[in-house]
């Protein structure tokens, strides 16, 4: 590594591999080149302190380590010049060798509480957990309790903050002291890759609860309102008659409960939501069925071609009945808290816009709150099916076409 182009800060992760601690965390705001850091100084550290050992590298998903762990270190010039490196997407295993040593670096993901089994029963000289703070508290302490019994084994850690209620911040940030763990927070300052322009921009992309925790590194809790810039109008435009060009329909599905619609088309690189459909079966004493829903759907896409119908993966009659009148479906990705961030990010950096039109859209953005007593990131159950949808589409199709998020 170049360390001549590293803040000071950016070195303390270096420094760590011939310091007397067990672990190290780097907590903080994004964008600060910690992960990759981390990544290289990690496999420095193994390869010179162990010889024919396996380590592991962990992400939230195996996909999620690969992007922000394995395919960087593998772009290394450094790296690349001084190892021997190998991946086997097949396996998930980074193979590195130096001067006739080789170590594996096995990739896991830490999705969801059954996670902890794929890594039961190894033994590791160490484990580099990225988004830590993502994974369920049993997928770590298992990786932590693979290291136990070799010696000079060592954790390492990064994440974003969360809730000050958050396990990890409890259980290993305030008691760093405790656990012989270096700490090291980062603020966006720290990373001299960053011009003043790209952190300013970085500073207007995030909004409430994000701003805090993503740019200042603050582990503060969610209150207030979910999306305050929308609510105070923006992302808000007139309607108007604009050329466009693709679409696509977003649905929230809800029998007693709401149901929403939200009709997309692309002008300008931009996409807009310029029609909606919303029906409360409970408020209007009639429940609809699914073929009325279809229906609905129809008139409101005005016999425009979509490209998909983006529904909840949990509304499977709903999914049966699209499919049976030939319209392209697509289960949308329902990651509730990054759907909420990326969706806020789009909306301030102008890649998506509400038409004033679409009334209980923008009522469902000056009444969509984060639940402040359920001690962990959700929001308040109500007033949200029209939010809902509009994050559908922003996970599951703007996401994965043009949209970059940090």
């Amino acid at each position: 590594m170049r360390f001549e182009r590293l803040s000071e800060k950016q070195l303390e992760i270096f420094r760590f591999a011939h310091e007397p601690y067990a672990a190290l965390i780097c907590d903080g705001a994004v964008r600060t080149g910690k992960t990759i850091l981390m990544g290289a100084a990690f496999l420095e550290w193994a390869m010179h302190r162990f010889a024919g050992m396996s380590f592991a590298l962990c992400g939230k998903t195996v996909r999620s380590a690969e992007r922000n762990l394995v395919e960087p270190l593998l772009a290394l010039p450094s790296l690349r010049k001084k190892y021997a490196l190998r991946y086997s997407r097949s396996l998930s295993v980074l193979t590195a060798e130096y001067r006739g040593r080789r170590s594996s670096f096995y990739v896991f993901g830490g999705r969801d509480e059954s996670s902890y089994m794929l890594i039961q029963g190894m033994t590791l000289a160490g484990v580099l957990l990225d988004e830590a703070a993502l994974m369920p508290r049993s997928f770590v302490e298992q990786a932590v309790t693979r290291t136990l019994s070799v010696e000079g084994a060592r954790l390492w850690f990064n994440c974003n903050p969360a809730a000050p209620t958050h396990w990890f911040y409890r259980e290993w940030i305030l008691r760093a002291k405790e656990r012989n763990a270096k700490r090291l927070h980062f603020l966006l300052e720290d990373n001299p890759g960053l011009s003043p322009r790209a952190i300013e921009r970085a500073k207007q992309s995030f909004s409430g609860v994000f701003y805090e925790r993503y740019i200042m590194g603050r582990w503060v809790a969610a209150e207030g309102l979910v999306y305050p810039r929308a609510a105070q109008g923006e992302g808000i435009v007139k309607d108007g008659d604009r050329p466009y060009t693709r679409f696509f329909v977003s649905v929230d599905y809800g029998t007693l409960n709401p149901c929403s619609m939200g009709l997309w088309g692309e002008c300008g690189g931009v996409w807009y939501r310029f029609a909606e459909y919303y029906h409360s079966g409970r408020e209007s004493r009639e429940q609809l069925t699914d073929e009325e829903y279809c229906d609905a759907l129809e008139r409101l896409a005005g016999g425009r071609r979509l490209e998909a119908v983006v529904v909840d993966p949990s509304a499977s009659s709903f999914l049966a009945a699209l499919r049976r009148r030939g319209l392209p479906v697509r289960r949308a990705d329902n990651a509730v808290l990054a759907g909420i961030r990326d969706t806020a990010a789009a909306l301030h950096e102008g890649r998506i816009a509400v038409c004033e039109s679409c009334a209980a859209a923008i009522r469902e953005f000056s009444l969509y709150r984060w639940d402040t007593e359920s001690g962990e990131d959700r929001p308040v159950k109500e007033d949200d099916h029209a939010m809902d949808e509009i994050r559908y589409f922003v996970r599951t199709v703007l996401r994965g076409e043009t949209f970059s998020f940090a």
